[in-house]
C-alpha cells in the first residue's frame, strides 16, 4: 500500500488502474519471445509521491526492477524492504559521489581524494547487500581527460574499486556522459571508456551504456550497441534530446528495443528520463512490457 499520498492518492491509484488496463490491451503476443528487463529510476520516475513510497507505485504500473541514483538518505534496511513488500529487483545505484548538492559528480579522477573514494565506497557496501544489487555505477568526476593525473587517478580508482566489490561479488559499471548535460565530466567517451575496460581487462568492469548519452556524443547508436554489446553491464534509456519518455524524437525505441533482445543482453534497461507531466500519464510506451 502507497501511504503518504494525502489528497493525490486516489487520483495516482486510479491512473494505476488505468494503466493495468492498458497493458492488458497491449500485452505482446505469446511467441515465447524475451522483452527487455526495464528498471523505474525512482530518482526521476514517480516523484509525485515520497522516494520510499515509490516503490509500490513503480510494482503497481508493472515494474518489477527499479535503479536510483542515490539511496544515502535513508537506511539499507527501509530500502531493503520497500524491495522485499514489492517483489521488486535493485538494478542499479551511484556510489557515493561527493557533495552532489555542491556540484561533485564523482572523486574518481581525482588522486587527492582517494582516501575519501574508498570511505564512499566501503559505506555502499551494506546497502548493496541489502539491496541484493549486482552492480554499482562509479562516476568519474568533473576533471580533464588530457590530464594525466587524473586519468592515472581514474585508473587506479577503477582497479581498487573492481578489487574490493568484487570480493562482494559485485560489479562496477562506468558511464559516458554527454557533455551538454554535465559540462567537464572526465568521461565522455565511449570508445575512450571501452578501451579503458579491454586494457583494465578486469572480470567485474562493464559499461554502462547509456543510450541518450550515446546518442548526443556519438549517434549510430545501433552499431554502437552491437559493437560493444560484450562489455555492456547495464542500459539506460530517455528520448533524445529532451530526456523525456522514450516514445520518440530522434530515435526508434521499439526497434532499439528488439535489437537489445536481438544481442541477447540479459541485464536490466534502466528507464532514467525525466516525465513530460505526471509518470503514470507517460506510461503507454511501458504497457507491452510490463508485467500483467
Amino acid at each position: 500500500m502507497v501511504t503518504g499520498l494525502g489528497a493525490s492518492g486516489s487520483i495516482l491509484q486510479r491512473n494505476v488502474a488505468v494503466h493495468a488496463t492498458l497493458v492488458q490491451c497491449f500485452l505482446p503476443d505469446e511467441k515465447g519471445t524475451e522483452m527487455p528487463r526495464f528498471a523505474a529510476n525512482l530518482s526521476l520516475m514517480f516523484t509525485e509521491v515520497p522516494f520510499l513510497d515509490r516503490f509500490a507505485v513503480a510494482a503497481n504500473s508493472g515494474f518489477t526492477a527499479v535503479e536510483f541514483l542515490l539511496p544515502y538518505a535513508f537506511s539499507p534496511e527501509d530500502i531493503a524492504a520497500r524491495l522485499k513488500d514489492n517483489g521488486l529487483t535493485c538494478a542499479l545505484f551511484n556510489l557515493p559521489p561527493g557533495d552532489w548538492s555542491a556540484g561533485e559528480r564523482g572523486l574518481a579522477s581525482f588522486p587527492e581524494r582517494f582516501c575519501e573514494l574508498k570511505e564512499g565506497v566501503k559505506a555502499a557496501l551494506p546497502y548493496a547487500i541489502g539491496t541484493g544489487v549486482k552492480q554499482l555505477h562509479l562516476m568519474a568526476g568533473l576533471a580533464r581527460r588530457d590530464d594525466a593525473k587524473a586519468a592515472a587517478a581514474y585508473r587506479n580508482a577503477l582497479a581498487w574499486t573492481c578489487e574490493f566489490l568484487g570480493s562482494s561479488g559485485l560489479d562496477v559499471v562506468i558511464e559516458p556522459i554527454n557533455r551538454r548535460n554535465m559540462p567537464g565530466y572526465f568521461l565522455d567517451d565511449f570508445a575512450y571508456a571501452a578501451g579503458l575496460i579491454k586494457d583494465l581487462a578486469i572480470p567485474n568492469l562493464k559499461l554502462q551504456f547509456d543510450i541518450f548519452h550515446c546518442q548526443i556524443i556519438h549517434g549510430d547508436v545501433t552499431m554502437r550497441l552491437r559493437e560493444l554489446m560484450p562489455l555492456i553491464g547495464h542500459i539506460q534509456i530517455a528520448s533524445v534530446p529532451s530526456r523525456h519518455e522514450p516514445d520518440g524524437e530522434e530515435l526508434n525505441f521499439p526497434f532499439l528495443f528488439a535489437e537489445i533482445d536481438r544481442l541477447a543482453f540479459s541485464g536490466f534497461v534502466g528507464c532514467e528520463y525525466n516525465p513530460r507531466g505526471a509518470t503514470m500519464e507517460g506510461l503507454n510506451w511501458f504497457a507491452p512490457y510490463a508485467a500483467s
